[in-house]
């Protein structure tokens, strides 16, 4: 009875800490610039008048090896998708995208990991 006692407490402490140490998505914003591999002014809408660029920064920790990618999406539709191999424990990752006028609404960008799931969802206007 003692073997499974220490059996179990040691599972039950693998699978704890197998949770731990998965990777995460630590910030992901919109900014209209990147400079020194950080953003500039963090942004949740933009005017056609002013910006017809802007970008997504994602700081991701504990994904080393791992494939992460940026999907960009307008209207339902995918508009442009980078991926990026993860080389490090703190890696910055961003895209960027020039935007046509007429493309105003709302735009989202997913990150994904290696196999399509949805490690963060965020939204910007482009009025």
């Amino acid at each position: 009875m003692h073997y499974i006692v220490k059996f179990a407490l040691l599972t039950l402490t693998l699978c704890i800490g197998s949770n731990a140490f998965a990777g995460t998505v630590s910030r992901a914003v919109f900014t209209i610039g990147i400079d020194n591999r950080e953003p500039v002014i963090m942004v949740d809408s933009i005017s056609a008048d002013s910006y017809n660029a802007i970008s997504f920064f994602t700081e991701l920790t504990g994904m080393t090896g791992e494939t992460v990618t940026h999907q960009w999406m307008f209207d339902d539709k995918v508009m442009f998708e980078k991926s990026f191999e993860i080389g490090g424990d703190r890696w910055r990752i961003w895209t960027s995208k020039t935007l046509l006028p007429d493309w105003t609404g709302t735009w989202t960008v997913k990150v994904l990991n290696e196999d399509g799931s949805v490690l963060e969802r965020k939204s910007f206007d482009y009025q």
